[in-house]
C-alpha cells in the first residue's frame, strides 16, 4: 500500500487543477470570466516571456491552494490581441483580479508567493 500513498496525493492537487483554464475565445473569456459568479484571476501571458514561465505554475498553484473560491483564467496575449487591449495589458505578465466582470485589483511583473496568497485572498475578501 505505501507506494500508492503519493499517487493520492498527485490526483488530489490534479484535481484543484480544474480551477484554472485556458480562454478559447472572446465569448469564452465572457462566460467563463465576465459572467463568473466566483472571483477569477486572469493571468495575461506569452509562449515568449521568461517571467510568465515562473509566474504561471506559481499562481496556479496558489489558486489551487484557495479550493475553488476563486479560478484562474489563462489568456495567451499573442491568440487574444483583443482582450489584452481591451484589458490595456501593455506587459506580461499582467495578472487582474475580476469580481462580477469588473477588474478589482491587477499586477504586472513577479511577485513571490506571499504577495500572491495577498493579493488572493483581497479578492475573495478572506
Amino acid at each position: 500500500q505505501g507506494p500508492l500513498a503519493p499517487h493520492g496525493r498527485a490526483f488530489s492537487t490534479s484535481a484543484g487543477c480544474r480551477s484554472t483554464f485556458n480562454v478559447q475565445d472572446g465569448s469564452d473569456f465572457q462566460d467563463r470570466v465576465v459572467n463568473n459568479p466566483k472571483p477569477v484571476v486572469v493571468d495575461f501571458h506569452a509562449q515568449w516571456c521568461g517571467p510568465c514561465k515562473i509566474l504561471g505554475p506559481r499562481l496556479e498553484k496558489m489558486v489551487a491552494k484557495q479550493e475553488g473560491k476563486v479560478l484562474m483564467a489563462k489568456v495567451d496575449i499573442d491568440d487574444h490581441t483583443d482582450l489584452a487591449i481591451e484589458y490595456e495589458v501593455s506587459a506580461v505578465p499582467t495578472v487582474l483580479a475580476m469580481k462580477n466582470g469588473d477588474v478589482v485589483d491587477k499586477f504586472v511583473g513577479i511577485k513571490d508567493e506571499d504577495q500572491l496568497e495577498a493579493f488572493l485572498k483581497k479578492l475573495i475578501g478572506a
